[in-house]
């Protein structure tokens, strides 16, 4: 059920929806070449580039920003290396507009994810959301509802998804080769430096703050938010949680077959810079357990880049016949006696801890949405419905760490019985940027 904050305007809004017949002949045959646009292009925005024009027969049409200064950056390179340069825009509505751009893929701050990609598939765009779903739960639910109703293929960008490597270790969970996956542990590590405090003056010339605000209700402009540190404001971010514990969450439930959980419970505290802007945890333990004794641990660390089994980030599975540890970059299988059985290194190699997070995993991903667009496959490695579940698991761990509580879950919901818990599942717009279900 979708909260009322959430889904306001526009129901039953199809702008576009109905693909033309120009547009069906173009993407209907394997070969047939597919148009690509880029929503926000200053960080992880660089991998979407990177990936989709790796793709065979893929051409990146457009790149959009709200801010000047990063298209004329983008631009540059695209000419230095000698390589067609996509047309540029400011506001993506306007990008929206045309028919003949197939696949947009969404790549700003989170509280603008679902607002973009809704629009997007409400104007007959197939979409490349990055993760995490939403700044609440309620925008995830407003999501599923879009896609369902317009049918276009969305794809989260949880790439692990999409590697060979995990996915092979997944088949050998499901055939028991670790017996009964009782827990994961699962971490984050890096060594953040502090954001200082901002001033409040007026945005760079090249910067419409008004459109990088976007869904959020207005608030002044700070010298020290943007292009990052938004992510550990609450006004705008989420936290390390979903800005990077999410990808780890999201594995360890794929790998255990794992949907919501029945209790919450997250110790967050400031470790680091305790007199910085920073209004959020820096460092979180977070235990979900789930039905059947089941557990999924995460342990965030923003200020202390300790590695754990020579890994910044990664999952550890422990079985009743072995263990497990896997990360973007391969696997190791490791016995009851802590003995190592085997090694799979992958193929290629993905960046790990890094705020851009480029590699081959996010050509997989890329590619697997493009052949679902072209029709050459019928599943999405990370369809709405599994990005949502994740995300609101980490949503989850929020609401725990800011009411205080341990939350008792619905496991069926995913909702929290806690009443200060429910306020947060939710959020308000700046009128006007309703998200249109």
């Amino acid at each position: 059920m979708m909260d009322r904050r959430t889904v306001v305007k526009g129901m039953g809004a199809t702008i576009g929806a109905a693909m033309t017949a120009k547009s069906y002949a173009r993407i209907k045959g394997a070969n047939d070449r597919i148009n690509v646009a880029t929503i926000g292009v200053n960080g992880r925005g660089q991998a979407h580039i990177a990936a989709f024009t790796k793709v065979p027969n893929v051409s990146l049409t457009h790149i959009v920003d709200c801010d000047s200064a990063v298209l004329a950056k983008r631009v540059a390179a695209f000419s230095e290396r000698g390589l067609p340069v996509p047309r540029t825009e400011s506001d993506y509505r306007r990008l929206l507009q045309n028919k003949d751009v197939d696949i947009v893929t969404v790549a700003t701050p989170d509280f603008s994810h679902v607002k973009i990609a809704t629009d997007a598939m409400n104007a007959g765009h197939h979409v490349y959301c990055e993760k995490p779903v939403g700044i609440s739960p309620a925008e995830g639910e407003a999501m599923i509802a879009v896609q369902k109703r317009t049918g276009r293929k969305l794809q989260i960008g949880n790439q692990q998804r999409s590697s060979p490597e995990t996915r092979q270790l997944a088949d050998l969970v499901k055939a028991g080769d670790l017996g009964h996956i009782y827990e994961a542990q699962t971490w984050y590590a890096n060594a953040r430096k502090p954001i200082g405090h901002g001033k409040r003056v007026s945005p760079p010339a090249t910067l419409d703050w008004d459109m990088w605000q976007g869904p959020r209700p207005r608030a002044a402009y700070r010298s020290n938010l943007v292009p990052y540190n938004w992510h550990w404001v609450w006004q705008y971010g989420t936290g390390e949680i979903c800005n990077n514990g999410m990808h780890e969450i999201d594995v360890a439930r794929w790998l255990m077959g794992l949907t919501y959980p029945s209790q919450v419970e997250a110790r967050g505290q400031r470790q680091f810079f305790n007199d910085d802007d920073w209004d959020m945890y820096d460092s979180m333990a977070l235990t979900l357990a789930f039905d059947g004794d089941r557990t999924i641990r995460w342990d965030g660390q923003s200020g202390n880049a300790m590695l754990r089994y020579g890994r910044g980030r990664g999952v550890l599975l422990l079985g009743t016949k072995g263990s497990a540890v896997v990360d973007r970059n391969g696997y190791e299988l490791y016995d009851l006696s802590g003995k190592q059985t085997r090694v799979v290194k992958a193929a290629g190699e993905s960046e790990t801890t890094g705020t851009v997070g480029e590699g081959v995993l996010d050509i997989y991903h890329a590619g697997n949405l493009v052949d679902n667009v072209r029709g050459k496959s019928t599943t999405l490695n990370s369809p709405i419905a599994e990005g949502h579940i994740s995300t609101t698991l980490c949503h989850l761990g929020n609401m725990a760490y800011r009411t205080g509580e341990i939350l008792t879950v619905d496991p069926k919901t995913g909702r929290p019985k806690s009443a200060e818990a429910l306020k947060l599942w939710a959020v308000d717009y700046q009128p006007g940027w309703e998200i249109k279900v």
